[in-house]
């Protein structure tokens, strides 16, 4: 049995709510894979009289296909879709049988005016928390449109096609048997890389807001919130919703939730930014900001967004090491996301660059799929907290260099090395190994700003207790600034302090 009686009575609930008959078409051989598949899919069928099965011959096995009885919608399922691909499937099976997506009816019409065909294939880790995301929007695009198919491959399954296209970063998507992408992606990123992009003039006729906050992590989204239950006209800008929460696998200091998972907790917070009369500009990067009669915000598409305040919540993104080697072998051996690409590299010898909790979380993790990891630390001593330094050590295949500087990620078409300097000695020393994981840390997305902002030496935004930047009606929150404390909980509190504010300086001006 795949699924434990916990899951199914949860499941059972799910698949009441579909509304026609679905067809699952598997091509299925001997193999251990195969065997999970099938006992999957047969759990499935045996949960709703809806969910009907025949053998098929498809490009992979194990693979299948989930259609309707009268249309093949194009999603292919290749391997066994657990882990956090299971939602992924669920959800196929809904849409298949025709329950509506949660997608405005613009996009659904943007979507199914698309001409062309489009064959998408997503390689994936089960592990890989940012794949769903991807694996979901491509297949509610195949179930829109019949020109468009897109193919789920579990990289752990078919690991020779993995090699053979050098694939070391989930997830990857190939589009017509070309690279298309690497990485988290959202519906509006990918209908604009293949030339079918909203109309930007939408949002151009936008009155001006009272408040405008930009970004929708979990400062942004408090702020949105408490703005709009003030009741006056509020906007968010989202590059995407959730940030640096959606690269958190496990949160466990989120008072009042034991245990949530990143991408859970960002679906959370959009859906209750949706709950009010609040606007969404998502998918979009604002670049400047000047103060005239009323606070402008230009983004990079040309859009002119104006406010009476604005709430800047742009968050951080993972620090760099600047070194040689680093952007040029970018998902070729250089990552930043154990949990995601973790499994790519089993039975290979990788480093992890940063002595903290994420670089020695991210060790212990890694040593329990590769064949050794070596930790490389600037400072003389791990800065990690003793129960992981101690966990840490209990493991044979890690290997710790403190008083060390990373020099050079070296490699051509792939990582195969990494030099290092013993700063105590200069003496440069190499390492041969197939994959680098950066984490050292977190960089303010502020760069935008320039100038306009006072910001202290780290690029951190400066406010007062009230979340007030130096320019009026200007107040930022979260990890952008200079909190001394980077928790989700605290930037939704400062969020939150922005959003009052923000309104008693309306109501003061």
């Amino acid at each position: 049995m795949i699924l434990d009686e916990n899951i199914k009575s949860q499941l059972a609930q799910y698949l009441n709510l579909m509304e026609n008959n679905v067809l699952l078409k598997v091509s299925a051989g001997s193999d251990n894979a195969s065997n999970d598949m099938l006992s999957l899919i047969n759990e499935l069928a045996g949960m709703s009289s809806k969910i009907k099965v025949e053998r098929a011959v498809l490009k992979r096995t194990p693979s299948f296909s989930i259609s309707s009885p009268l249309k093949d919608t194009g999603v292919v399922f290749a391997g066994v879709p657990l882990g956090h691909e299971f939602t992924s499937l669920i959800l196929a099976l809904l849409q298949t049988s025709g329950r509506a997506p949660k997608v405005d009816s613009e996009t659904v019409n943007q979507i199914k005016n698309i001409k062309g065909s489009y064959n998408f294939e997503t390689y994936v880790s089960l592990s890989c928390h940012n794949c769903p995301d991807v694996v979901q929007t491509l297949n509610l695009m195949s179930i829109l449109n019949s020109n468009i198919t897109h193919t789920m491959i579990d990289g752990a399954v078919f690991k020779k096609e993995v090699e053979s296209k050098n694939i070391l970063a989930v997830p990857s998507v190939y589009l017509n048997g070309t690279h298309f992408n690497s990485g988290r992606m959202t519906l509006t990123d990918i209908l604009s890389k293949i030339g079918s992009s909203a109309n930007p003039q939408k949002i151009f006729s936008h009155k001006p807001y009272d408040v405008l906050i930009v970004g929708g992590g979990p400062a942004g989204a408090s702020a949105a919130i408490y703005a709009a239950r003030k009741g006056i006209r509020t906007g968010i800008i989202a590059q995407r919703f959730g940030g640096q929460v959606m690269d958190t696998v496990g949160i466990e200091n989120f008072i009042g939730t034991k245990y949530i998972e990143g991408p859970k907790l960002s679906a959370n917070l959009e859906e209750h930014v949706k709950e009010y009369n609040v606007d969404i500009v998502d998918s979009q990067r604002a670049v400047s900001l000047v103060k005239k009669d009323l606070i402008e915000i230009q983004l990079e598409n040309g859009t002119l967004l104006k406010s009476k305040t604005v709430i800047l919540s742009t968050g951080a993104r993972w620090r760099n090491v600047e070194v040689p080697g680093e952007k040029e072998l970018r998902n070729k051996g250089v990552t930043y996301c154990p949990h995601c690409d973790g499994p790519l590299f089993k039975g290979k010898n990788v480093a992890v660059i940063g002595g903290g909790n994420s670089g020695i979380e991210a060790a212990i993790d890694l040593a329990g799929i590769v064949k050794h990891v070596t930790v490389l630390e600037f400072l003389p001593q791990l800065k990690a907290d003793d129960v992981l330094k101690k966990r840490l050590n209990s493991l044979s295949n890690v290997t710790v260099m403190t008083n060390v500087e990373t020099k050079e990620i070296a490699g051509t078409d792939r990582v195969d090395g990494i030099t290092y300097i013993h700063r105590p000695t200069g003496e440069i020393r190499h390492i041969e190994l197939q994959g680098v994981f950066v984490q050292i840390g977190l960089i303010p997305n502020t760069d935008w700003l320039d100038k306009i902002t006072i910001r202290n030496s780290r690029g951190e935004i400066v406010v007062d207790s009230h979340g007030a930047t130096n320019i009026p009606g200007v107040f930022a929150a979260g990890d952008c600034t200079n909190s001394p404390y980077k928790q989700i909980i605290i930037s939704m509190g400062s969020g939150a302090t922005a959003a009052l504010s923000a309104f008693d300086y309306i109501i003061r001006n």
